[in-house]
This record gives C-alpha cells, structure tokens and sequence, in this order.
C-alpha cells in the first residue's frame, strides 16, 4: 500500500511539540524518530527517574512495596500493577539505582494476599490478562518469573489466543491475548529466543492477523463493539491499562518486529485516516478510573502519546512495505 507522506514525515512542528514534553516521551522521540546520538538519548532516559511523571510515579511507592493499596485494585489504576506497567511504557531504565531500589521492594514484600496462596507479586495470579502484564513487568525490570511463563503457555487456546474466561470459554479475546504477547515479547527480550515461547507468541500474533486486528474471522465485518467493554477498538486510549484497540495490536506488530503484512493493510489505513491536519492524533479514549495523575489535556485534544506511537508504527510499516 501506499502511505501518505505526511503522515511518515513528521513537521518539524509536530516534532518540535513531542519534544516540548516530559523526558519520559522526549527519549523515545529522540530514538524513533529524530535519529539523535546515543549519548543524548541516554542522558534524556536517565531524567525518567528524577524528572517529571517517572519521578512522581517513584515517589508515591508505599512502605509495604506497593502503590495505591495493593497489587490490583478494582477500579483503579493505581495499583502496583498499573503503575509499574506505566513506568514501563515511560521507559524508566531498569538498571537505574531508584528503579532497582523500587523493584527489590516489590519483590520483597509485595504478594497476591491469602486468597492467592500469598504468591510473590511477580509470580502473578491467576487471569493471563493480568499475568500477561505482570511478566511484561518482571522481564522488563529483571524479575521474570519462569513459572509465570509456564502458566501463561499452558493456558494458551486452540485459536492461538487466550481468554480470562476460559475455560469455560474456548475462544480467546482480543483483550487478553495482547496483554499476553505483551508480557511474552518481553520475555523474549530480557531472556532470549526459546522455541516454546516464540512458538506460542507467534501463534498468538497469528490469531490478531488472521482477525486484520480487529475484525470477526467467521464474517470478516469489523468487530464494532468490545464484548465486555463496549469500547470501540478504532478509539485510540494511552495508557491502554487491559484494553486492546487497533493502535495497541499495530504498535506491538512493531515492536515484535514483524514482516509486513497485507492483513494489517486496513488497520494502517485507519490509523492514516485518524490523523488531524496539524499532523496530530486526539486522544479518543479515556478510561474511568482511579489513576495518580493526568498525563493528557483530555479526551479529543491532541495527544503526545498516541502522535508518539502512530508516527513510529507508520514508519515501521513504510520500512517494510
């Protein structure tokens, strides 16, 4: 397919406004995009942990080793779950003394609680949307739990997915199943290739593709509605927290590095079709929730986050079509 080129050249403008940001986005701006020199993007990555949302996020860590009052909260998005999945996604380095400082905290006194046999925090519980994220944490931050990873392939569908209601369930969910090739690729990286989990990743992003990322395989028409959420996927969200949508699955296609795809071709046409003439993205999407604190003006305003991730996505894609 053909791209439009503004959407694979940022303006300067736009790249200009990215950067006017905290360091948590400006690192990643400087590595995906403006091809700045490593020293640089590491000297930006450090501020992650003193500087902004990253610090802040540091700060509110508990005595017991959790934030907001336990591992997973309902309704909440400040939990230790969600917060270390957010200091992920702002790329706070592991190796920093106050990231090691936190995780040994977690790692020590942060658990499941007695309705989970008191299991260690990284050792997760017992939904793979949860597992999923909690192994994405833990190989990021270099806690990766080897049973973690057994659970999670065990409990991998027919479809290649993997469904929180399953079983009964014996299809899997969109929801579940990203969250899970999220925790695996990450995996991947902190550990090396194994044949088993590469295996059971690739089979999971084969059951997003067989779908074109958001569409029924039995009919082909566009999933319009997310069964439990009633959240339309073509709605773009930052954080994404559980909830798949179109950008989320591209954006991991991505990161997995994987082949272009003629089956992501109107998944790329939608995410083109979004951008605003300012060269731009809106946040479509807030979830409700508890959270620490607000990284966005708000739903329909244009947002460094999504602009971030679509730009990169986009300039993956152009590489390789």
């Amino acid at each position: 397919m053909s791209l439009e080129k503004k959407a694979l050249e940022p303006q300067s403008s736009v790249t200009e406004w990215l950067l006017d940001s905290d360091p948590a986005i400006r690192w990643q701006v400087m590595r995906d995009l403006t091809g700045a020199p490593e020293e640089g993007i590491a000297a930006e990555r450090a501020k992650v942990a003193t500087e902004g949302w990253g610090a802040h996020l540091l700060s509110l860590q508990e005595a017991d080793g959790n934030w907001g009052g336990g591992p997973w909260v309902f309704q909440s998005w400040a939990s230790t779950m969600e917060t270390l999945v957010l200091l992920r996604e702002l790329g706070l380095d592991p190796a920093s003394p106050q990231s090691r400082k936190a995780i040994e905290l977690v790692r020590d006194k942060s658990d499941w609680g007695p309705h989970q046999g008191n299991a260690p925090f990284f050792e997760g519980e017992v939904e793979p949307c949860i597992n999923g994220r909690v192994l994405a944490c833990g190989a990021y931050f270099g806690a990766a739990s080897e049973r973690l990873v057994e659970r999670l392939l065990s409990q991998q569908l027919q479809d290649g997915g993997w469904n929180c209601d399953a079983p009964p369930s014996k299809r899997s969910s969109f929801n579940t199943t990203i969250c899970v090739l999220e925790g695996l690729l990450e995996y991947e990286r902190a550990k090396g290739v194994t044949n088993a989990v590469r295996d059971a990743r690739l089979r999971g992003q084969e059951y997003l593709l067989e779908r074109e990322l958001f569409k029924y395989l039995s009919t082909g028409k566009v999933i319009a509605r997310d069964r439990k959420s009633d959240r339309d996927w073509r709605e773009f969200s930052f954080p994404t927290r559980w909830h798949y949508d179109v950008l989320w699955g591209l954006d991991y296609l991505r990161k997995a590095g994987a082949a272009p795809d003629q089956r992501a071709a109107e998944a790329i046409d939608l995410l083109v079709g979004k951008q605003r003439p300012d060269g731009c993205w809106a946040l479509d999407h807030v979830l409700p929730g508890k959270v620490h604190f607000e990284m966005e003006a708000g739903r329909g305003t244009a947002s460094r986050w999504i602009t971030l991730r679509a730009l990169c996505v986009l300039d993956w894609y152009s590489n390789r079509v």
